[in-house]
């Protein structure tokens, strides 16, 4: 994903030039709170959101738990368009894919900045299990009789996308549904995830955190999911992410 490379070299660059830091401060901070944005390679251009929370133990070892929303799409998704509004849909898409990773780990602080300067690196691993929903896709499909003429009456319906019902794709599909839509009827889907990777932090001031997290994650369900029926689909989920993160600590 182009974004995802920009973004992360932007990041490296800024990291070679800004000088690191020896350990000027006894004290680590003892609590963290940090949310943040993800790109990542299964997603789009914005993937979901993660909210953390760390506390210190000993020699630079952090414990944290933390929780992350993302949704998962279809390598084959393609976006097309309506000829009739031009509103956009996702050609043979059946269910979204939402996966909610609560999850606890640990972190280890490799570089301590300046309590105003620098950067500090840490280095983090962490696992937990991976709530799969799939919700439905629904669509707004034109089932007006236009051999009626002028006395035809508009006919529009929000469906779940059936391929093998709604043919008509250039002429009768109107768009997507609202992004909610069918959420109700979502199906869970149990799994579990690891995720490994680094963090760099840029926070000016000692209680401020600013930075840039990047890492994969190894996740796998216990079923298939069927996000495009005509396509191959899997049960494992492997991808690399970028998260930029912003807190507070004490």
């Amino acid at each position: 994903m182009k974004v995802l490379k920009y973004i992360l070299f932007f990041f490296t660059l800024s990291l070679a030039t800004i000088p690191t830091y020896a350990q000027q401060d006894d004290q680590l901070p003892q609590k963290e709170f940090t949310y943040g944005i993800n790109f990542n390679t299964n997603g789009g251009l914005i993937g979901g959101g993660v909210i953390k929370s760390s506390r210190y133990l000993q020699n630079n070892w952090f414990k944290f738990w933390a929780l992350e929303v993302v949704e998962v799409k279809h390598p084959k998704e393609n976006r097309s368009y309506s000829a009739s509004t031009g509103n956009s849909f996702i050609y043979g898409k059946a269910n979204y894919l939402f996966v909610l990773r609560p999850e606890i780990g640990r972190e280890y602080v490799f570089f301590r900045k300046a309590p105003e300067a620098g950067v500090q690196v840490n280095g983090f691993f962490s696992a937990g299990p991976s709530i799969g929903l799939l919700a439905p896709y629904y669509i707004v499909y034109d089932y007006t009789d236009y051999s009626r003429g002028p006395n035809a009456v508009a006919d529009y319906r929000v469906e779940a996308y059936n391929p093998a019902i709604h043919t008509d794709f250039e002429n009768r599909i109107r768009g997507s549904a609202a992004f909610f839509t069918g959420l109700g009827e979502s199906k869970i889907r149990p799994g579990l995830h690891v995720r490994g990777g680094v963090n760099f932090e840029y926070g000016r001031y000692r209680e401020d955190v600013t930075g840039v997290e990047v890492g994969f994650v190894l996740e796998t369900f216990a079923k298939e999911m069927v996000i495009i029926p005509q396509a191959d689909n899997s049960q494992f989920f492997p991808s690399f992410y970028l998260t930029l993160y912003y807190g507070r600590r004490k």
